[in-house]
């Protein structure tokens, strides 16, 4: 008789999303009515956490990915100027980032997954491309 793994929480795939793409901080964060709902984050300060707990349509990257309906990304989180990148996400130790717009069988967002490098760096649109199939794979 063999058992089928456990389905893996947002933490764990969180964990393994980040670390696989070379990342350093990431979050989760689910479709919940007219806001986002934090679900998993990590390497992500505590007072940030509070911040992004729930996010409105528009607000952050986070909040422009799934306004926009497609992947928001600052090649400089700590001196983006373009008003996408929220203060909360500037206090994370990282260098570059993007919000990723996860979508359902019927391709309505469900969820935003974020990464954060530590570098800066554009990301080229095979890499975005990439990071969009893998945040695909969001349990």
């Amino acid at each position: 008789m063999s058992h089928a793994p456990p389905p893996m929480d947002h933490a764990g795939w969180l964990s393994m999303f980040v670390e696989g793409h070379g990342g350093v901080s990431g979050t989760v964060h689910l479709l919940d009515g007219d806001m986002l709902a934090l679900s998993a984050a990590l390497n992500i300060p505590p007072h940030v956490r509070e911040l992004i707990a729930r996010i409105p349509r528009g607000k952050g990257m986070a909040g422009l990915a799934w306004e926009r309906n497609e992947p928001v990304a600052t090649c400089n989180l700590k001196e983006d100027n373009s008003g996408n990148v929220r203060p909360g996400a500037k206090a994370v130790n990282a260098g570059s980032g993007v919000a990723l717009p996860v979508r359902d069988r019927s391709q309505q967002i469900r969820a935003i997954v974020g990464i954060a490098y530590k570098d800066l760096r554009e990301l080229s649109h095979d890499e975005l491309h990439l990071l969009l199939s893998d945040a695909a794979t969001l349990p």
